[in-house]
């Protein structure tokens, strides 16, 4: 039996928990993360199971918009929102401007994604439930009992509370906040209270204090019951009769524990049925919303069809965690799969269970059972669309051996959608195809190859109809008296460092103009660069060395190093800002996808894997300040030295590092770390440690920076007090020497023109 049907079995055989209420809750303190998406549809099965067997139920689900900001989510710049933290989540503007409030525009967004997987339970607000009064009866009857709700603390916690804690908090009529205030009194009436300047460490109280009554009404909200009292009362205001909430919620002495007793003692009332479900993880980790750990659920949505975003949670018995990260894995293409066998097991009631598991994943009508239905696979699109000269639907019309049925036609249609989304930005490195990162000198071909490349970038360049492309290649191909197959392999050897590659119009859908007529022309460019001054090289043993196994490993490594003498930094320059804000205009229209195809930032993930790290987690420093500014967080606001590098390591891609020179002990070196060394980057408390496959600059103390270029140590960072500077500009692979130069030039020039100070010397080291 289905683990839904089990559920709703066992509810109703107990005769205990009518009238049937299913009722879920959320805070909305910020993007939603899918984790959440698991509560939601655990709750709507268990309601549509219940309605399978016949019985009448409810489906609500509360958002706690009254609950207070108590943490800043990563995406909004802390100078413009954390003047908000403390108040209630609904007395928070909107991040768009255009939603009634902070609380509204998050949870509508959740709303948005399950509804869109079929989960439309009635929306319930818990400001609406004290701003109409409905709550007032039981906090009277709590904070009557307050004695009684210590002694349930201390059996449960095994410690003495303070004698004049209650269980509310008002909201302050003078600051507004709700975080801030304590209750120390209740004399029947009204309460009293204090808004406590460090009752929490992460925003202020103002010291108010006085008598207010704690009763919402009439639209007026005073103020909530702690939220572990609050949460069986509102089981008893809304009428709620089944519950479930995450195992960490449910565990020994855990929430559940005490809103039972409060339930038993306190309220002489009934506790829900309770349903106690397992995490969902990303990379073996819990979704956190305001961390920013795992994807908000509107992401997801969007990368898989709707019937497979509930069958994700569907299919995974409830006591399961269920382990999803599609970032660079096959966890689409195989979650098409199980879709399929449940599809198939459905059509042929080959399994009762994987048949349940399909209908209950059904949005809205459940299709007609059809033995003979061909379900062609996810992953075989994937691979099929890429290929040059292939017709998709020819292929899979061969798979299956007979014509395809319009039903069947619809399914490819929908899957090549998804399919060409994983493709561009989850799929495994070795499945999708990438821009090469080869130089010139990597690749053999003849005179006559690039002759025919550097035709094609001037076609490429002004066609934009795929067909046409396609047309227009095989054309030239003909004029420059070369087979197909040779012309096609020449494309892609140089694009995709691949003999085979997708049809031509693909590409051009997939890679902007500009990065594959850099590659079609690449002989012109090597040409330049022969042509153009030679590279300033240099050997300071004394000061920076590159470590002979980096080196063996990484032979295309080039580091750029100079000295300024006599800086005068500070903590803003106007003009400084004037340039920071014509640069980020520069780049309104970028995207995400865009910056993942510079050849620069795939160098670095490159590197990246190769040292282990996952750059999904650990962002190269050009790739995280570019993805802030598409993300509308804004620049950092450091000093006017890293402020002015940092145009440049966007500029160029290419990572730049500034140290206190005072605090850098030489010589330096870049080298593998030694295992479990440790660094104690900028930021943060505690230090981290390095693996032995990382690459880092170290000086006689230790390492100054990790992973080449993801974060630099705190002990020798540049402050307004720093007078001599050390940089450091880091190449690999498609970063050559020559662009190492340009932006180490140029930022060194950027940092002279708004701090000041002497060059000592400049160089790049190979």
């Amino acid at each position: 039996m289905f683990w839904a049907d089990k559920i709703a079995k066992n509810i109703i055989d107990s005769r205990k928990y009518t009238p049937y209420w299913v009722d879920d809750m959320k805070t909305p303190s910020g993007r939603i993360h899918v984790g959440s998406l698991r509560g939601v549809l655990i709750h709507e099965l268990v309601w549509r199971a219940l309605k399978n067997a016949g019985k009448e139920a409810t489906f609500t689900y509360v958002f706690d918009d009254h609950d207070p900001m108590d943490e800043l989510p990563i995406y909004l710049e802390e100078e413009k929102w954390s003047k908000y933290l403390g108040q209630p989540l609904y007395t928070v503007p909107s991040p768009d401007g255009k939603a009634e409030n902070y609380a509204k525009y998050f949870a509508d967004e959740f709303t948005e994604v399950f509804n869109k997987l079929g989960c439309r339970p009635k929306i319930l607000w818990t400001s609406e439930l004290y701003k109409k009064g409905m709550m007032n009866d039981l906090i009277k009857v709590c904070l009557d009992k307050t004695e009684l709700i210590r002694k349930i603390y201390e059996e449960l916690y095994k410690k003495k509370m303070v004698s004049d804690w209650y269980p509310f908090q008002v909201v302050c009529p003078k600051c507004g906040k709700e975080s801030t205030t304590r209750v120390n009194n209740w004399d029947g009436e009204n309460v009293s209270f204090v808004c406590k300047i460090d009752a929490v460490v992460w925003t202020k109280g103002c010291g108010f204090y006085g008598s207010v009554s704690p009763f919402s009404g009439d639209g007026k909200f005073a103020g909530k019951l702690s939220w572990k009292i609050e949460w069986p009362v509102k089981w008893q205001v809304i009428g709620i009769t089944i519950e479930g909430a995450g195992k960490d919620h449910m565990s020994a002495g855990g929430s559940h524990d005490v809103a039972k007793l409060i339930c038993e003692r306190v309220l002489k009332s009934a506790v829900p049925y309770q349903i106690a479900y397992e995490f969902f993880l990303i990379g073996g980790k819990k979704m956190s919303s305001s961390k920013g750990l795992g994807s908000s659920a509107k992401e997801v949505s969007e990368i898989i069809p709707p019937y497979l975003g509930r069958f994700l949670f569907t299919r995974t018995d409830y006591r399961e965690a269920i382990e999803f990260d599609p970032m660079g894995t096959m966890a689409i293409p195989d979650l098409f799969d199980e879709y399929d066998r449940c599809w198939q097991a459905y059509n042929t009631g080959s399994d009762e269970n994987l048949s349940s598991i399909f209908e209950y994943s059904q949005i809205d009508d459940i299709p007609g059972k059809n033995p003979t239905l061909f379900l062609p696979r996810f992953r075989d699109i994937a691979n099929f669309a890429q290929l040059p000269n292939v017709d998709l639907w020819q292929k899979l019309q061969q798979i299956k051996g007979t014509e395809l049925t319009e039903f069947e036609d619809d399914i490819i249609r929908e899957r090549l959608t998804f399919a060409f989304i994983w493709l561009s930005k989850y799929a495994p490195d070795e499945y999708r195809y990438q821009i090469s990162i080869k130089s010139i000198e990597e690749i053999n071909l003849t005179s006559k190859q690039w002759e025919f490349l550097n035709v094609l970038s001037d076609i490429w360049a002004n066609v934009k109809d795929p067909e046409e492309l396609q047309s227009k290649i095989f054309q030239l191909a003909k004029a420059k008296d070369m087979n197909h197959k040779e012309a096609f392999n020449t494309l892609y050897t140089v694009l995709l460092d691949k003999p085979h590659g997708p049809r031509a119009g693909w590409l051009l859908k997939k890679f902007p103009s500009e990065v594959v007529i850099k590659r079609l022309t690449l002989n012109r460019h090597q040409k330049v660069r022969k042509q153009a001054r030679t590279v300033n090289t240099i050997s300071r043993p004394d000061l920076f060395t590159i470590d002979k196994e980096v080196k063996s490993k990484y032979p295309s490594v080039s580091i750029g190093i100079a000295i300024i003498k006599g800086v005068n930094i500070k903590k803003s320059d106007p003009l400084l800002e004037k340039a920071k804000e014509e640069f980020l205009k520069s780049l309104e229209n970028l995207t995400t996808e865009e910056i993942g195809k510079y050849p620069q930032l795939i160098s670095y993930r490159k590197l990246y894997r190769e040292m282990g790290i996952d750059w999904h987690s650990r962002r190269p420093s050009p790739e995280a300040l570019l993805r802030r500014v598409i993300l509308k967080k804004g620049l950092y606001s450091i000093n006017t030295c890293v402020d002015a590098y940092n145009l440049v390591v966007m500029k160029h891609r290419v990572s730049v590092g500034a140290f206190d020179l005072e605090c850098v002990r030489f010589p330096t070196v870049l080298r593998y770390a030694d295992e479990g060394d440790e660094i104690l980057l900028l930021g943060d408390k505690e230090p981290t440690k390095y693996t032995s496959k990382e690459i880092a600059y170290y000086d006689k103390v230790g390492g100054y920076n990790i992973d080449f270029n993801y974060r630099d140590a705190q002990r020798t960072m540049v402050t307004e007090k720093t007078k001599n500077i050390w940089i450091n500009v880091d190449g690999v692979y498609d970063i050559s020497p020559e662009l190492v130069e340009k932006s180490l030039r140029e930022s060194i020039e950027i940092i002279v023109k708004y701090c000041g100070g002497e060059v000592e010397f400049e160089g790049v080291v190979r």
